[in-house]
């Protein structure tokens, strides 16, 4: 039982919260965030979370007016950070149907706003019952919902704080602007070495956004991801290639548009991306499932704090319940969750066609129902898995791809069961990419639902150390959800017409470099069609699933010995998934975190003044992702309008742009450092 907490705000004082200045800036802030959390997801296959500086772009904006209070700004962060949420769940999944080329044309708006609003609906209602289980009964960190109650009570600081925000947020738009607009800076530099038969790949973006990743994930993440990086790209594609045989390394190589064999980075690239990578969906998926596993206790007491609040609300005891302790009704919450089952069958019906399929009226419709019940059933048990890990490593490390990836292949290997008996898909790929569709949708609902969870219960225990009303918060996130949804297949529409997603581009000479890697949405494809198809690379998901055993018992090990470096499995499996050239400014993010520490404990800082000095870094490398995230989606309207990404490009020497684009890069990387360790 972790200790009581007392609000600033008590249960005996009431404030507006919901009020009409707080309604509107929730909604607004909430489709910024979704927008730049849905660039930075589609670049890198990571978001983080978005509620402190939300709560300081509210305090900003709220002290404007002469009637503010601390419960107002709290709730204005809480609809606003649903939109990172949201963002999160739907570009982990949905544009997988676009490397399908199930959708054709690109992303189709209602069915991606309706799988993104009863999705987070979804994944707001699961974690009411498992609010006083895991805040309030469970001794959990919630690391960003004690940081952003920490914001919101030190609210009088607010205005300085957007100042970092905004001081970087322009210097990130500056270098962006230059590196995907200007084209005056290169943003990635990579190369190799060549050792007998074997390639050493190595390289980085220079983008500022990864570099404020690192940075807010802290060493231990960084670290973890960089050295999942170096199993794929030192090891795992040195030996494949030592090993292999040589003809049938030369065909998975390839070749490029002149007809020559690919060598150096590029052909390291190739081996990753058709075989290596898949270490990383062996060692999510057991992750993933190792946390489901973890979760049962939590799970069971969450249900039965849920049944105890029922029976006192019908036997008349409930009356009495403080203002901070006030739910949505539980009645309310199943009914709710129940009805979304409806409006999700017609998603369905209108996604999947069972023409192109050729089967019978009664096996869709059992197939249909079958999804729609699976995604309910897997929707609640991974959400209560979001809202664990959401506690204990926080929102920006959830293990949101590690249990989608497990319901992808769940799904994808019943839908082989159910629809076998009318359908050979070795026999007829092009109905393997409907049932993969299926699965896809699935997976989104169940994303967009585990998203919501981690990121409602941080929102919820910020509200708890500043005395807000829970069930408020609770509609905030569902407004929050509603103004993400709207704008989220818009923005997606516009960044696949100007960059392409993966290996995907919409029309001809276009820059497969400038491509957004939507790395967990093509690992979902690649996942749900290999399970129909049964060409699935198990030897290599066998491997990662075999890493991601040792470093759970690592992990472990670390645990009993009460160590404060961590090994949870998950980030070294995004580690293995990404391209190296992501995963090393993340690390070096991580490394300005921890020299920037040290630097302040050698100085004698007190733990007050670290605090602030930390806090302050954060707020600008917020503003940095920020920054290059709209200047990316800005970039892509005239992109797409002129479809060419080179429309605004000057004649910069190519060695020339190579060098403002690393000095930039190191220069960004010693400003995080002065800002923090000043």
């Amino acid at each position: 039982m972790a200790p009581p907490v007392k609000p600033v705000i008590p249960a005996s004082v009431s404030l507006p919260e919901i009020t009409g200045k707080a309604l509107v800036l929730g909604v607004v802030l909430s489709a910024v965030l979704a927008g730049a959390n849905a660039y930075l997801g589609l670049k890198v296959g990571l978001t983080v979370s978005a509620s402190i500086p939300a709560a300081v772009m509210s305090m900003a904006i709220l002290r404007l007016f002469r009637r503010s209070n601390m419960l107002e700004n709290n709730i204005v962060q809480t609809a606003a950070s649903a939109g990172e949420a949201v963002a999160a769940g739907v570009i982990f999944t949905l544009p997988a149907l676009i490397m399908l080329d199930y959708w054709k044309t690109g992303f189709e708006f209602l069915p991606t706003m309706a799988i993104a609003l009863f999705g987070g609906i979804l994944g707001v209602m699961f974690t009411i019952p498992l609010r006083r289980a895991l805040i309030i009964e469970a001794d959990l960190q919630f690391p960003e919902g004690v940081a952003t109650g920490e914001v919101l009570k030190a609210g009088s600081d607010g205005g300085g704080g957007a100042r970092h925000i905004a001081v970087a947020g322009l210097a990130g738009a500056a270098l962006k602007l230059c590196q995907s607009g200007l084209q005056a800076a290169v943003g990635t530099v990579k190369g190799s070495i060549t050792v007998g038969g074997s390639i050493f790949g190595m390289g980085s973006d220079l983008g500022p956004a990864l570099l404020a990743v690192g940075y807010i994930v802290g060493i231990n993440i960084a670290t973890l991801v960089f050295a999942g990086g170096l199993i794929s790209w030192l090891l795992g594609i040195p030996i494949y290639m030592a090993v292999a045989d040589p003809e049938a390394l030369a065909a998975l190589i390839g070749s490029d548009a002149s007809g020559q064999a690919l060598t150096g980075y590029d052909a390291a690239h190739q081996v990753w991306s058709q075989q290596i990578r898949y270490m990383g969906v062996g060692a999510m998926a057991t992750g993933g499932l190792w946390a489901l596993l973890s979760l049962i206790k939590p799970i069971r007491d969450g249900v039965r704090s849920s049944l105890e609040a029922v029976r006192k609300a019908r036997s008349g005891a409930a009356d009495g319940v403080p203002r901070t302790e006030r739910d949505t009704p539980i009645n309310l919450v199943v009914v709710t969750t129940l009805a979304l089952a409806i409006p999700l069958f017609v998603v369905f019906l209108y996604v999947i066609d069972r023409e192109a399929m050729g089967i019978s009226s009664g096996l869709y419709a059992a197939t249909i129902g079958f999804a729609v019940l699976f995604s309910l059933i897997a929707g609640f048990l991974f959400s209560s898995v979001a809202g664990y890990m959401a506690g204990l490593v926080g929102s920006s490390n959830n293990p949101i791809s590690g249990v989608t990836i497990a319901t992808i292949l769940a799904v994808s290997a019943l839908l082989l069961v159910i629809l076998g008996s009318q359908i050979d898909f070795a026999v007829d790929p092009a109905k393997a990419k409907i049932a993969a569709a299926a699965a896809i949708l699935v997976g989104g609902v169940v994303c967009c639902a585990a998203a919501m969870a981690g990121d409602n219960l941080q929102d919820l225990k910020a509200g708890q150390i500043v005395g807000a009303t829970p069930v408020k918060q609770q509609i905030m996130q569902i407004v929050g959800v509603a103004a993400a949804a709207v704008v989220i297949a818009p923005v997606l529409q516009l960044l696949f017409s100007a960059y392409g997603l993966g290996e995907v581009l919409p029309r001809e000479g276009m820059n497969p470099s400038e491509a957004l890697n939507a790395p967990q949405a093509t690992l979902m494809s690649s996942v749900a069609e290999g399970v129909l198809l049964r060409n699935l690379p198990w030897n290599m998901i066998g491997i990662g699933a075999l890493i991601a055993v040792a470093i759970i018992a690592v992990d472990k090990w670390l645990e009993f010995k009460q160590h404060s470096f961590r090994a949870p499995v998950l980030a070294v499996a995004v580690g293995i998934y990404l391209p190296l050239e992501l995963s090393v400014p993340i690390f070096v993010g991580g490394m300005v975190a921890l020299l920037a520490s040290r630097t302040l404990a050698a100085r004698g800082a007190s733990d007050e003044r670290r605090a602030i000095s930390g806090q302050r870094g954060l707020l600008f490398a917020s503003g940095l992702i920020t920054g290059e995230a709209l200047v990316g989606i800005l970039l892509a309207i005239p992109f797409a309008a002129f479809q060419s990404t080179a429309i605004m490009a000057l004649p910069v020497p190519a060695v020339a742009a190579q060098i403002i684009g690393v000095a930039a890069f190191v220069g960004f990387v010693l400003w995080l450092y002065r800002v923090v360790a000043r």
